[in-house]
């Protein structure tokens, strides 16, 4: 059966990586005290939860942390090398511990074993996240039972709603730039005296001018994209930032 709100989190050994090697942490260890957010995937180096899902909880870790949130647990169903090499691609660094759940007691006890025999995955992980609050579980966010690989609510943007709910969206910025382009500079410095994170994309590295083109008819550099909105060059940066303090 399903673990549900207001349970306690059962009582399971995953594995981490440390400075030493392989390590124990009981999930006493990784939830009893405190506030803690976890998420649970499929599958480490999967496109979902590669693409989106680990990125969305790293690039918003500091705020989830302002939330009063002491830790953020990452779990799957793979070995504990796989989890540490996972977490070393995506930046992972101390914000967020890469949990592995290599047999699958921690994730069969919460009553999320699902199989993905298909895909030649075996038993995996279903995709959900939670707040746990001193050992007990507060919040759950589980995806709905549909064929594929539903990524609609369990999500770093629905946990700080979750977490802050009058609080303003979080925003998500991505700057498209070239080398030796000072305005491109110009605009990353905006970005980042305003407190906003952002992906750079470096074109002929990230992209073709091609790909460029097929998302916005500019064509100079940089092009800012907020929110999936292209807001223009640092000029235009710099406006949208003006009235955004202003509002």
């Amino acid at each position: 059966m399903t673990i549900k709100i207001g349970d306690k989190i059962p009582a399971a050994t995953l594995k981490v990586m440390t400075k030493d090697g392989p390590s124990n942490a009981t999930t006493d260890e990784l939830f009893g005290s405190g506030k803690v957010v976890m998420f649970s995937v499929p599958g480490a180096f999967t496109p979902t939860c590669s693409a989106r899902h680990l990125p969305g909880f790293v690039d918003h870790a500091a705020e989830i942390a302002a939330k009063g949130v002491g830790r953020i647990v990452c779990v799957a169903v793979n070995d504990v090398f796989v989890m540490d090499a996972w977490g070393k691609s995506a930046n992972v660094g101390d914000k967020i511990v890469m949990a592995a759940d290599g047999n699958g007691e921690f994730t069969e006890k919460m009553g999320m074993l699902a199989g993905k025999e298909d895909l030649g995955f075996g038993r995996r992980s279903w995709r959900y996240s939670m707040l746990v609050r001193d050992g007990v579980i507060e919040e759950m966010f589980i995806e709905p039972d549909v064929p594929g690989d539903p990524y609609e609510v369990s999500d770093a943007d629905t946990m700080l709603h979750h977490l802050a709910p009058n609080a303003p969206s979080p925003i998500d910025a991505t700057v498209f730039t070239r080398k030796g382009c000072g305005h491109c500079v110009r605009a990353k410095q905006a970005l980042e005296a305003s407190g906003i994170p952002f992906e750079e994309l470096i074109l002929n590295r990230d992209f073709s001018d091609r790909t460029l083109r097929a998302i916005t008819p500019r064509g100079t550099f940089p092009q800012v994209f907020i929110n999936g909105q292209n807001i223009g060059g640092a000029d235009d940066l710099e406006d949208w930032l003006r009235n955004r303090r202003a509002a």
